[in-house]
């Protein structure tokens, strides 16, 4: 096994606490994330040792009752400095590794998002599913900066 690491950073023009509040809000991240539905499996709902799932596939919204193709993540949220850091463990059966994501004030009314994921999994699997995470998570993310306009 390999660690990989994919990261996209972007603007968004939006006060840090606004995009905060926005991408902490765990079941509305289904809205702007491509072919997601996020939710939140423990009684706590932010902070350290929240629990979230979020299952990726072109049929998400019928999950669960129709469960594949797609993927089912599951992470657990292991720092939490709000309003400028989340990082998660993701520990499901096939996607393993870490993510974060980085809220810095660029301005009053814009923020820079720094997201990044480390993937732990064969390098060559890695390479062959890697330009596909990029693209849709850059899609998203562009989806998600265009939510504050």
């Amino acid at each position: 096994m390999a660690i990989n690491t994919l990261a996209i950073s972007l603007s968004i023009p939006a006060p840090q606490i606004e995009v905060w509040k926005a991408i902490a809000d765990w079941p509305s991240q289904g809205q702007w994330m491509l072919q997601t539905k996020v939710w939140v499996t423990s009684e706590r709902t932010s902070g350290v040792g929240t629990s979230i799932s979020a299952f990726t596939g072109p049929l998400h919204k019928f999950y669960p009752r129709i469960k594949s193709p797609g993927l089912l993540d599951l992470m657990t949220v292991t720092r939490w400095e709000e309003p400028a850091r989340c990082d998660v463990d993701h520990h499901g059966k096939i996607l393993k590794g870490s993510g974060s994501f980085i809220l810095t004030e660029e301005g009053s009314h814009s923020t820079r998002f720094d997201w990044s994921e480390t993937i732990v999994a064969p390098r060559a699997l890695f390479l062959l599913i890697a330009p596909f995470l990029y693209v849709g998570v850059r899609i998203s993310l562009a989806r998600f900066a265009r939510s504050f306009h």
